[in-house]
């Protein structure tokens, strides 16, 4: 049997690492450890609930108004001494967080293997998102083993001298998360959206919280206003925690009647919301994965991303940030059947809900314990367009 520690710390990364848990729990060959930095305590747990989860070793780390850095060191600090006396086979870490950064750095430093989940995203821009792009590219040079969700992934990380047999495209674990999540909802987490069933208007779900959007989030609160001016619309605005999120959204969309701003939601009652909506307006990596697969137009509150496919696809919209710009972009869909249709019918390229298994596959794979993994393959139309959006930018980046 095979040992594996399984580092997390955020919301995203325990939406996405709850279904391989969950695969790698069910597989005799493999026994699980999951370590939790509480690099977002509260948001953690409350996700890891959802999915009937707990950690077996929780770090604890995180402080009020904590810094990447402190993050990082305290991740670091922490980590050998609890698994001082474990004997792991390997570490796995999912994505881009400071926690992923230093879960890597820890299993090599040690001498375990690194497994990369949600492997190879490149937006071709060091500084956007920050500091995300920096630390999937950190992670990428230090794992031996590389899940990539998409060809396209995969194809970033052969051009940055990855080792095609390192490489196992998986899907993305968030489309099975999804699919497990969909039916199990009762509620939508808060009594100011218990009248969201009944309500007749065209629901825009949004939110946004990148630190390299920080100086726009006034030009979004406006551009939200002017939405939900309209008397067809409602928006509905769970706000992130950051302070420097809400101090700069709060002012400007408070008292709006038809802004429900709601605090972050548990994640069953966010998906469904995500089903209940009929735009979301977003600069979460997640939304731009979760939109698609639920065929919602997901408009990008970025001017550049590392998830091209949906936007190649025609289900997810770059936007930028400007007011004017977000309030044409709504209006074109609340307008127009015919636009709000072919973005609400087009292609998911993310996953078709057997990420885990894959990903489980992989492992077994690389232990000498099964069999090559079959690679998830989306519509190779869609994917091929997708690796040529990016890989200009990622090459001039990588040379």
């Amino acid at each position: 049997m095979r040992t594996v520690a399984i580092v997390l710390g955020t919301r995203p990364e325990a939406i996405k690492c709850a279904p391989v848990i969950k695969a790698l729990r069910n597989d005799p060959r493999f026994d699980t450890i999951v370590v939790s930095t509480g690099q977002h305590k509260e948001m953690l747990e409350e996700t890891l609930d959802a999915f009937d989860l707990k950690p077996d070793i929780d770090l604890g780390i995180m402080r009020p108004k904590q810094t990447l850095s402190g993050v990082t060191y305290r991740i670091l600090r922490e980590l050998p001494k609890v698994m001082e006396d474990i004997q792991v086979d390997a570490v796995a870490v999912h994505g881009d967080t400071a926690t992923t950064l230093a879960g890597a750095l820890f299993g090599f430093q040690h001498r375990i293997p690194v497994v990369h989940i949600e492997a190879g995203l490149r937006s071709g821009d060091l500084g956007s998102p920050f500091p995300e792009e920096g630390n999937r590219r950190l992670v990428g040079q230090l794992a031996s083993l590389h899940l990539a969700p998409t060809p396209g992934n995969s194809a970033n990380l052969i051009r940055e001298g990855i080792a095609e047999q390192g490489i196992v495209v998986t899907g993305n674990t968030v489309i099975d998360a999804l699919r497990w999540a969909a039916d199990k909802a009762e509620g939508y987490g808060d009594p100011r959206l218990e009248d969201l069933d009944e309500d007749p208007r065209r629901i825009v779900l949004a939110s946004a919280h990148r630190r390299e959007g920080w100086a726009h989030i006034p030009d979004i609160a406006r551009a939200l206003v002017r939405i939900a001016d309209r008397s067809d619309t409602r928006v509905v605005l769970p706000l992130h925690r950051n302070p420097v999120v809400r101090e700069a959204m709060l002012p400007i969309v408070t008292g709006h009647p038809d802004i429900t701003v709601v605090d972050p939601l548990d994640y069953l009652s966010f998906c469904r919301l995500m089903q209940r909506c009929d735009i979301i307006l977003s600069d979460s990596s997640g939304a731009e994965e979760e939109g698609p697969a639920l065929g919602k137009p997901t408009l990008v509150l970025r001017d550049i991303t590392e998830r091209p496919e949906a936007v190649v696809a025609g289900t997810a919209r770059l936007v930028g940030r400007s007011t004017d710009r977000l309030v044409a972009e709504v209006a074109s869909l609340l307008d127009s059947d015919e636009n709000y249709r072919r973005m609400a019918t087009s292609a998911n390229p993310y996953g078709d809900g057997r990420a885990a298994e894959r990903t489980v596959g992989a492992l077994a794979r690389f232990f000498g314990q099964g069999p090559a993994v079959p690679p998830f393959v989306p519509g190779s139309e869609i994917d091929a367009a997708a690796s040529a959006l990016v890989s200009d930018s990622v090459l001039a980046e990588v040379r």
